[in-house]
């Protein structure tokens, strides 16, 4: 059986094809993910259970990044192979049970200063612990990437977000209970991650025995720390209006603010799919050297912030139009009066967009050191204007925030960004 399993997920005929099919896929269904069973759950157990796992999916994302160390683009573009895929699986076994320690603490935290009950506690915590499966597969599709199979990698997160789908939307159906609805959802994820990404990593490596030498260790900790931190704070700023809402307004505004925030949700998801193939790309036109490569890499990256803008166009325009009658459709909610609101979010999510692209580059470019300035940087102002926004405008607050900081983190990294490639293009060779 599993090695049908394998068979079936490396079966192509074009690999290249297969990749951008299979990654639009996954992505699709990564996107599809929160909206869909926030649906169920509005539908099935109101809006405050609604606004219970708006939460508890934001703080789940931010913990994602601490068990991924922002280590999956670095890996898959560490062509060079600096570091084994035992000595990245080690990594990631150190940082998913970091993972799983802060998220209870966050979570005690909740119970002790947010005003938590023991519900929405064990709810935080069971979504946090649904992501380890996500940052565990990470760095086995992170190696499948780097050997040129990310459409072996895509398929497996595929399955396992459909199954997850699939599975949490059936069980809130049948039960309308949460909490049993994440446990299944858990059980089955960590199933099918088994068949499926675990299974099929052991055909490109020797052995799936991680590494776990001080030494080694110790230097990706320290590499991969700015991207790490920058990646995390990335979260923090992008979700910094949900985490004020649940600090400061109900849980009925909270899950009003998340499906108006949805559609930016998805041009952010939209962007990781447009970007993830290409990394590999990218990494070999800036380490060839050559002026013919860098000029083509100055090329495509033009090329994809001009898609960026008439992605955003597309979607401010959107939610000018459609936008407040098809989510109130959809969710059942009343939204009249949020036009603005949704237009404002769809600006910053185009910002995101930006901001993540950006990211990637100078990744790539390994100049970290500048991401996490430019992180830290954002993250003091979402510190400092998170509680004012949201206390005196509540939502249109909230939008407002999340456009505004990210209009200056992407602002932050695009200096960045073409400062490093000026600087570069006068070092190349006529």
């Amino acid at each position: 059986m599993l090695s049908l399993i394998c068979k079936a997920l490396e079966k192509t005929s074009n690999i290249d094809r297969s990749t951008y099919l299979w990654n639009a896929i996954n992505s699709g269904l990564s996107a599809a993910l929160f909206p869909v069973i926030l649906l169920v759950v509005r539908r099935t157990n109101g809006v405050y259970d609604a606004g219970v796992y708006s939460i508890a999916f934001a703080v789940a994302a931010l913990m994602l990044f601490i068990g991924q160390y922002g280590l999956r683009r670095f890996q898959s573009s560490d062509i060079n192979e600096k570091y084994s895929f035992r000595e990245y699986h080690g990594m990631r076994f150190l940082t998913c049970g970091a993972m799983i320690v802060v998220s209870a603490l966050w979570c005690f935290y909740g119970l002790e200063f947010r005003g938590y009950g023991w519900d929405k506690f064990i709810i935080v915590f069971l979504i946090c612990l649904l992501k380890v499966n996500q940052a565990y597969a990470d760095v086995l599709h992170g190696h499948m990437q780097q050997k040129g199979r990310l459409d072996v990698a895509a398929k497996a997160s595929a399955v396992r977000f459909l199954a997850e789908l699939l599975s949490c939307s059936a069980a809130l159906i049948l039960t309308r209970d949460l909490l049993i609805s994440s446990i299944v959802c858990i059980v089955v994820s960590t199933a099918v991650m088994l068949l499926t990404s675990v299974n099929a990593a052991r055909g490109y490596t020797d052995s799936l025995r991680p590494s776990i030498g001080a030494g080694k260790l110790r230097q990706l900790l320290i590499e991969g720390f700015p991207l790490f931190a920058s990646l995390f704070l990335n979260m923090y700023i992008s979700n910094a209006p949900k985490y004020a809402i649940d600090a400061h307004l109900t849980e009925e505004t909270q899950a009003y603010y998340n499906v108006l925030f949805m559609p930016a949700f998805v041009i952010q998801l939209i962007a990781y799919f447009i970007f993830n193939p290409i990394l590999t790309t990218y990494a070999k036109l800036w380490l060839s050297g050559r002026r013919e490569d860098f000029r083509k890499l100055q090329r495509l990256i033009r090329r994809q912030a001009l898609i960026l803008l008439g992605l955003t166009a597309l979607a401010v325009a959107a939610a000018l139009t459609i936008g407040i009658p098809v989510l109130s459709w959809m969710f059942d909610m009343d939204l009249d009066g949020h036009r603005l609101d949704l237009a404002i979010l769809m600006i910053g999510g185009g910002a995101m967009a930006y901001g993540v692209f950006f990211n990637y580059v100078i990744t790539i470019i390994r100049e970290q050191l500048f991401l996490l300035i430019s992180y830290a940087a954002a993250s003091a102002a979402a510190l400092v204007l998170s509680g004012p926004f949201v206390v005196h405008a509540q939502i249109l607050g909230a939008s407002l925030l999340y456009a505004v900081l990210m209009c200056v983190l992407a602002s932050l990294l695009a200096i960045v960004l073409f400062w490093k490639l000026h600087a570069q293009s006068k070092k190349l060779p006529l």
